[in-house]
């Protein structure tokens, strides 16, 4: 028997869409309580994923308003009977657009109203478990992160990616903004926190601070 005590939080990725968005089911150890964020579509395949690791989803919690992240919340919240926490107001832009652009897309969406807003210096709970949010406006303006702290982890949405940052040729993106939110929101959690991104692997912002060709410290000194 292992004496290695249970982290406080357990994350798994559930890769929906076309996009390939990372979906992530979060949940405390100590409850059982669990948070779906950004459920852009494939509900069977987040439901399978909820039967699998034996969890109780509590509710959801979105990073953006983009249809890859949020086209289905609305429908998984109602058939859970459970909350939206998220993202900041400035985002509704884009969760009224949704049914037109999941028709672009290919991708059935609906558009919703969150139970709850949220913006920078709010706090989020799942189980016994509470995350920092952080706005980091750029890719779009509303767009939030989720931070814990004790786990050294961060969900940052589409703001960073291993090697590359989000896009920021959308209506209402700013590519300073977006920027300034990596380096005063994302930075400071410290280098060794892993994140985990919107699409493709997982990194640590050490390493991207190191790497980054967008935002990487030598890049930002020389600009």
């Amino acid at each position: 028997m292992s004496d290695t005590p249970e982290p406080p939080l357990r994350a798994a990725i559930i890769p929906v869409t076309p996009l390939q968005q990372n979906c992530t089911l979060l949940w405390c150890t100590a409850t059982n309580k669990a948070a779906i964020v950004d459920p852009g579509g494939d509900l069977p395949k987040i439901m399978d994923a909820i039967r699998q690791t034996g969890v109780t989803p509590e509710k959801i919690l979105l990073t953006h308003g983009h249809i890859d992240h949020c086209g289905q919340a609305g429908m998984l919240a109602a058939e859970l009977g459970i909350p939206i926490e998220g993202p900041e107001e400035q985002d509704r832009y884009w969760i009224a657009r949704l049914e037109e652009d999941g028709r672009n897309y290919g991708i059935q969406a609906k558009t919703f109203e969150p139970d709850r807003w949220l913006t920078g210096g709010d706090t989020v709970t799942v189980g016994a478990l509470t995350l920092a949010v952080h706005h980091c406006p750029g890719h779009t303006p509303g767009h939030v992160v989720f931070h814990h702290p004790e786990s050294a982890l961060a969900i940052v949405g589409d703001v960073l990616f291993a090697g590359s940052v989000g896009r920021t040729d959308f209506p209402l993106s700013n590519t300073q903004d977006l920027i300034d939110s990596v380096v005063r929101e994302l930075w400071p959690m410290g280098d060794d926190t892993v994140f985990l991104p919107g699409h493709g692997p997982a990194s640590t912002f050490g390493r991207e601070r190191a790497s980054n060709p967008f935002v990487g410290d030598r890049v930002l000194a020389a600009a």
